[in-house]
């Protein structure tokens, strides 16, 4: 095989045989990763920061068990990208903010030490909206990321970077983080396989905080196959993460390969109110293609649906308050000098955070301030409670919920930032998913008549991913026959 022509399109499954069978080494194809990456990001400036001496170390530690007969992980070899909202050891995480431009992490996030000892090589940190906090990947102090797709819209947020890097071809699989929609609208909008895991499967020891209750880390990957590989190796309990679950971890690999006929799909009405009649024609074809495949499928209703993005907002902007208090310039920020502390807080907040990330602290302070809390965040956390109501009531009925991932395909740069309303509801396909804890997924079903792509959202009960990877590998594979 030669690397010259196949970097874009390998997969985990490629790069195995590849290695033990001596057509390359971890370390020739960690060379090509990063000359690769290099040449391609200034077309979508998916990276802010690139790791060659990480890259190769692991790559003679692969190549080196290789020679010596020893264990070889399951990710062995295969180049990774990584949100710079997760920590790595030693290696520069921006969280795509000015206030955090040069910290340097002393440890590791649980989610890379997992993947590390499997013989992943982490070729860079993908750009992504300040703190992850946006629907386009436009709110980055180091630029918008381009969607390699369409290089004049954007790949979606606030994972854009790490969805980019992966339908560019620069990374085989790389980490995400989802606290309304950031895996699965990027996933959608870039054209790959986008995984939201249950809240807790995945450890969040290392995801640096937004929304804490909301927060989830899961993979972005080119087949489903390769994102449930990714989700097998970073699920499961960790002591130093108090949400981490106790929950066991299925074989997905052996389950997704069970054929889907016979799953009960529902397909939650709310979700079809507002498609564009494009984006709502595909995704139809798509479910057509499930009751092909033998699914049974009926209408479910998830009544609160409509009540999502405000609640979301109200607790999502509360908890953000709370988290980002910490940036203060005393620490490990930047610091802007002033005559008094007070000044020395305020100048270096107020440089440092870009307008995005101001406004959400703002809007979260009011919600939790007094005489307010229990008019706004209380109320909204009683709505959060329905919302996850109606899920585990649709899946008495329903083994699985699918639904588009967004209202319509990628939009241009520039074309809502200017409405922070309009970009918000965005999400309102994505939002109810965080918000009730339930494992859910983007798998590309199509595109538009300009080519822009369009994802197929999957939702299953809680801790029952098997079942999602099940539905999306026999939908994938099906599809590509």
């Amino acid at each position: 095989m030669s690397l010259s022509d196949n970097i874009p399109s390998l997969t985990i499954a490629a790069v195995r045989e590849g290695l033990l069978n001596k057509h390359f080494s971890a370390k020739e194809l960690a060379e090509r990763a990063l000359k690769y990456a290099e040449a391609e990001n200034p077309k979508t400036n998916a990276y802010l920061t690139l790791a060659p001496e990480r890259a190769l170390a692991a790559a003679a530690k692969v190549d080196d068990a290789i020679a010596k007969g020893g264990y070889v992980g399951v990710l062995a070899g295969v180049p990774l990208a990584v949100k710079d909202v997760i920590v790595t050891k030693g290696l520069r995480t921006t969280c795509g903010s000015r206030i955090l431009e040069h910290y340097i992490p002393p440890y590791n996030a649980t989610a890379v030490d997992r993947l590390e000892h499997e013989g992943a090589l982490i070729i860079g940190k993908t750009n992504c909206d300040e703190f992850a906090m946006g629907s386009s990947n436009e709110n980055s102090a180091f630029g918008p990321v381009r969607n390699p797709k369409a290089l004049d819209r954007v790949p979606g947020g606030s994972s854009g970077g790490s969805a980019a890097a992966v339908a560019q071809g620069t990374a085989v699989v790389s980490l995400g983080s989802d606290t309304g929609g950031s895996i699965r609208q990027p996933a959608s909008f870039c054209g790959v396989v986008g995984v939201t895991p249950t809240y807790g499967r995945v450890s969040r020891y290392g995801l640096v905080a937004f929304a804490s209750s909301l927060d989830h880390i899961g993979p972005f990957a080119r087949t489903v196959e390769d994102a449930a590989t990714v989700l097998q190796v970073i699920a499961g309990h960790d002591d130093q993460d108090a949400t981490s679950a106790f929950a066991p971890v299925d074989d997905y690999h052996a389950l997704m390969r069970e054929p889907a006929s016979g799953i009960k799909i529902g397909l939650p009405k709310e979700y079809f109110d507002g498609l564009s009649s494009e984006t709502g024609a595909i995704v139809d074809k798509a479910i057509r293609h499930l009751e092909k495949l033998g699914c049974q499928i009926r209408e479910v209703s998830l009544p609160h649906t409509k009540y999502a993005v405000s609640c979301y907002y109200i607790i999502a902007t509360a908890e953000a308050s709370s988290n980002l208090a910490r940036y203060d310039g005393v620490r490990y920020t930047i610091r802007t000098e002033a005559g008094t502390l007070a000044d020395m807080y305020r100048n270096t907040r107020g440089a440092g955070f870009g307008a995005e990330v101001k406004r959400r602290i703002m809007l979260g302070t009011y919600v939790l301030s007094a005489g307010y809390y229990d008019a706004y965040y209380k109320k909204a956390q009683q709505v959060r409670t329905l919302i996850t109501q109606d899920f585990r009531e649709a899946f008495e009925d329903v083994d699985v919920l699918v639904a588009p991932v967004s209202p319509f395909p990628a939009f241009r740069i520039g074309e809502k930032v200017d409405d922070p309303l309009a970009m918000y509801l965005s999400d309102v396909y994505t939002l109810t998913g965080d918000l009730s804890g339930v494992p859910c997924m983007s798998v590309p079903c199509g595109e538009s008549s300009a080519g822009l792509p369009v994802g197929l959202q999957v939702f299953t009960k809680h801790f029952d991913e098997a079942t999602m990877f099940r539905i999306a590998h026999n939908y994938e594979q099906s599809r590509a026959q």
